[in-house]
This record gives C-alpha cells, sequence and structure tokens, in this order.
C-alpha cells in the first residue's frame, strides 16, 4: 500500500482532519469498548489513545458528539432505503410468482444486513465513520477515490430518478385535480418549471441543514405518506375487481361518476371488460423473461450503505451493536412494506399489473380521489428522500476534494446548490437519464453492497485477531465473489435489454 501523506495520516484514523477551526469545543469522549480495537503489538491505531506532547488525548473522529435519538435514527435510514422502487415490486412479484419474490426479498434484506454489519465491524476497528476513509484505510487514495466515485454516481442517479417522479408525475395530479386541459401551455404543467421549484423550494433548504439527524422530522413524515400508499393499495384490492373493467378516454362525463364494478350500464361500450377468469389466480413460482430484473430491482432497493456511516456519526451514544439494531430495525420495517406492497399490488392487477404499479390504477380511473391523493403523498416521500441522499454525496466530494478542511458553511452550501443545479439540468435535459444510471446503478450499487464492505472488512481486519482461513473472512470472499457475479449479471441483462430495445435499463432505486 502506498505510504501515506501527513495531511491523509490525520484522516486516516479520524475520518477528518485535525484542524478543526471553530469545532474545537467539540466534547471528547472514549469510544465504547466494542469499538476499540486491542493491537498488542502497539501498532499505529493504539497511537490514538496515548497523550499528546502537550498532555491531551487528541479528538477523534469518533468523538463527535452525536444528538440523533434512536427513532430518528431509524427514521433516515429508513428514508435511505425507501425509494421509488417500490412501485415496482408488484410487477416483479408478477415475473416470479409469490414464493420465489419472498425468497428472493428475504434474502436480499438478510444480505444487506449483514453488509452493514461488515462496514459497522470495519469502522468499529479503526475509529473511522467515513466510508470513503474506509477505502483509504484499506487500499490508501484509490480505496477512496473508488468508494467516493461509487457513492456520488449512486446516489445522483438516485436523486436523479426522484426528481424525474416529480417532473413527469406532478403536472398530471395538477391538472387531474384542477381538471384542466392537457395541452393548455399553463406554466404550473411545465414539469421543467416544477422540478426547478420543488429543488429551491423544499430539497435546497433541508439540503443546507449542518447535522443529517435534523432531517429525522422529515423522514418520518416521508415514511408516513408511504405507509399511506401501502394502505391505499390493501384497500383498493377489496374495492377492484378481477378481472377489472379498464376506463376508455372516449368517455366525456363517464369519468365523473365512473363505478369500476357496474356492468352493463349505459357506459358499457366505453368500457373494456377482461373475459379471461384465469388471470385472476396468483402464481407461486413464475419463471419468464422478466424474471431475471427481479434481483437487480431487489438489490436496489435495499441501497442505504453510503447512509450508514454519517447516521452512525451522529447517533446519541453511538456503539456498534446499537447501530446494528438502528439498520436491522430500517430493513426489516422496509422489507415489511416492500412485501406487503407487491402482494396487494400483484393481487389486484395479477399479470396485468404495470412496471409502474399506480399507472396501472389510471386504466381503472384516472379521476379517483384517492389514488390521485397517494400520488401527491409518493411524490412528498420522493421529495424528502433527496436532502437525505445528497449528504454523502457531499461528503464524499468533501473527502476526496478537501480531505483536511474543517467544516465551511460556504463549502457547505455552494456543494449543495451544484449538485442541484448540475441534477436539474440532468432531469431537465436529459430525457434518458433513467436508462443512463442504469448503467450506473448496476456497477455502483454492487459496488457500495456487496464488494467494497466485504474487501475492506478483509483489509481492515487484523489478520491475527481473524486470519484468512477464519469462518467471518471466508463469508466476506464469498460476500465479494456474490457482488462480482451480481454486478457481471446486471449489466448483461441491460445491455441485453438495450440491444434488444426492450428499455427496462432504467432500473433505479
Amino acid at each position: 500500500m502506498m505510504e501515506p501523506t501527513q495531511s491523509e495520516m490525520n484522516i486516516l484514523f479520524n475520518g477528518k482532519s485535525h484542524d478543526l477551526g471553530g469545532d474545537m469545543g467539540v466534547p471528547m469522549k472514549m469510544l465504547p469498548e466494542e469499538d476499540q480495537f486491542d493491537d498488542p503489538d502497539g501498532g499505529l491505531e493504539n497511537e490514538e489513545f496515548l497523550p499528546s506532547e502537550d498532555g491531551k488525548k487528541p479528538i477523534r473522529f469518533t468523538d463527535f458528539e452525536g444528538k440523533t435519538s434512536f427513532g430518528m435514527s431509524v427514521f433516515n435510514l429508513g428514508n435511505a432505503i425507501m425509494g421509488s422502487g417500490i412501485l415496482g415490486l408488484a410487477y416483479a412479484m408478477a415475473n416470479t410468482g409469490i414464493l420465489l419474490f419472498l425468497f428472493l426479498l428475504t434474502a436480499v434484506a438478510a444480505l444487506s444486513s449483514y453488509s452493514v454489519h461488515l462496514l459497522l465491524k470495519s469502522s468499529g476497528i479503526v475509529g473511522i465513520r467515513a466510508y470513503e476513509q474506509l477505502g483509504y484505510r484499506a487500499f490508501g487514495t484509490p480505496g477512496k477515490m473508488a468508494a467516493g466515485i461509487a457513492i456520488t454516481l449512486q446516489n445522483i442517479g438516485a436523486m436523479s430518478s426522484y426528481l424525474y417522479i416529480v417532473k413527469s408525475e406532478l403536472p398530471l395530479v395538477i391538472q387531474a385535480f384542477l381538471k384542466a386541459d392537457p395541452n393548455s401551455d399553463l406554466w404550473y404543467l411545465n414539469g421543467n418549471y416544477l422540478v426547478i421549484m420543488v429543488s429551491a423550494g423544499v430539497i435546497l433548504p433541508l439540503a443546507l441543514m449542518k447535522q443529517l439527524g435534523y432531517l429525522g422530522y422529515t423522514s418520518g413524515f416521508s415514511l408516513s405518506c408511504m405507509v399511506f400508499f401501502l394502505s391505499a393499495v390493501i384497500y383498493k384490492k377489496f374495492q377492484i375487481p378481477c378481472p377489472f373493467e379498464e376506463y376508455s378516454v372516449n368517455s366525456t362525463a363517464a369519468h365523473l361518476s365512473l363505478n369500476v364494478s357496474s356492468h352493463g350500464n349505459e357506459y358499457t361500450n366505453n368500457l373494456v371488460h377482461e373475459d379471461d377468469d384465469s388471470r385472476c389466480s396468483p402464481g407461486l413460482f413464475t419463471i419468464n423473461s422478466q424474471t431475471a430484473y427481479t434481483i437487480p430491482i431487489l438489490a436496489f432497493a435495499f441501497v442505504c450503505h453510503p447512509e450508514v456511516l454519517p447516521i452512525y456519526t451522529e447517533l446519541r451514544n453511538p456503539t456498534q451493536k446499537k447501530m446494528q439494531k438502528v439498520s436491522n430495525i430500517s430493513i426489516l420495517v422496509m422489507y415489511t412494506m416492500y412485501f406487503l406492497a407487491a402482494l396487494f399490488g400483484y393481487l389486484t392487477f395479477y399479470d396485468n399489473v404495470e412496471p409502474e404499479l399506480l399507472h396501472t390504477y389510471n386504466r381503472i380511473d384516472p379521476y379517483d380521489t384517492l389514488i390521485l391523493c397517494v400520488r401527491v403523498a409518493v411524490l412528498t416521500a420522493v421529495t424528502l428522500t433527496v436532502p437525505i441522499v445528497l449528504f454523502p454525496v457531499r461528503r464524499a466530494i468533501q473527502q476526496m476534494a478537501f480531505p483536511t478542511q474543517s467544516f465551511n458553511w460556504l463549502r457547505h452550501i455552494a456543494i449543495a446548490i451544484i449538485l442541484l443545479t448540475i441534477i436539474n439540468m440532468l432531469v431537465i435535459f436529459a430525457p434518458n437519464i433513467l436508462g443512463i444510471f442504469g448503467i450506473i446503478g448496476a456497477t455502483s450499487a454492487p459496488c457500495l453492497i456487496f464488494i467494497f464492505p466485504a474487501v475492506f472488512y478483509i483489509r481492515i481486519v487484523p489478520k491475527d485477531e481473524e486470519p484468512m482461513t477464519s469462518i467471518p473472512k471466508i463469508l466476506a470472499v464469498c460476500f465479494t465473489a456474490l457482488g462480482v457475479s451480481f454486478m457481471v449479471m446486471s449489466l448483461s441483462f441491460i445491455i441485453i435489454d438495450w440491444t434488444t430495445g426492450g428499455g427496462h435499463a432504467a432500473g433505479g432505486h
């Protein structure tokens, strides 16, 4: 490994420079016992616990006094996990069957929890709670840059997909509520204007918060919006008959009083009735050409790893065990919501479910008030998720470009504005942005979920504590191989899909 410079040595164990400027008043506290690494050889790690020449113990990155409660940390991590991908899970279940979907969802959730364990174990050994600095500790500057670039690309892709949803869905929601003419040139029906307004009026103020923990309240509200979405999906299962009657765009005033359960009325000619009752029975185990896409969709649905260490840093009275509990609860809650949303969405439409669940409801009644409210709730949830996802990107940029600098408000604000400006430009001017970031997601997501946590763990955990022949290290090696296989498989599916014109490459978070 290359020899670190003095400035990098400062960061090596603290995660930030000792040049703290105005942060020198941060109270110091000893590391929890489980986060300390007992080096019998008096290695470099133990130098952090020795007094300096002036008799004072150096301030460690882990001495940051976190103020975020356990519950708020669960909200923040849960919000980071919860993405727009929940809208596509019913379609994924239709292409796998209920039992195969449940098996895959359980496996991915368990692997994600294990991956977080590897990150937290590596972090606890060297007293680092920055993903990029774990990369530096393991592989020097190349490791730090690789982690920083992967986080930046993955999270910019996620934020772009969220704002792309705002751009495409918000004008339709406003149009439906106001019953406006879809062909009018009204400015508030222009998605480009709306995405800029949402970014400037909602996302930017939240992104300017100094600490991630302050977003716990908005994260809780965002999750409540998704609970509302889930409740509506369950409710609609018992309201929509199967086979369902499809709304006809040729009807004039029918949308004001359309009853999906009515048959044989004067509007029958404007409705299309599905007569194939065989389509109203669930499949338990299904294999078809679309089944392979389910694995990337599910894996991306649990990407939260760039946010784990920042949330760990700000956790009140942090310990590895406590943060693992935060992660496990967040993953379990999202696992439950994912499965219920997929199950009831699938049992409502069966093989007729579309890749975006809410679009399927539009086929029945595009003016359904409940579904319009659900779309508003989903828009609110994805909008409030953007600031959570922006924090690790800004942190990665600062770690890569300004590793020795202390906190600076001007730089903090400037990076947020520049990032949001770039993302807005991508959303407005790049119509195929989701396909582009499908490729990025297929490479950066496996790195962040599987490959990096495992290889960092292998390199950082001392061999005298866990030799390469030990079970934990062997599992980490297998985890790395799984990540590489997953990356190759995801890229292959996306490239094949692009070459055949399938258009499914935009499998975002």
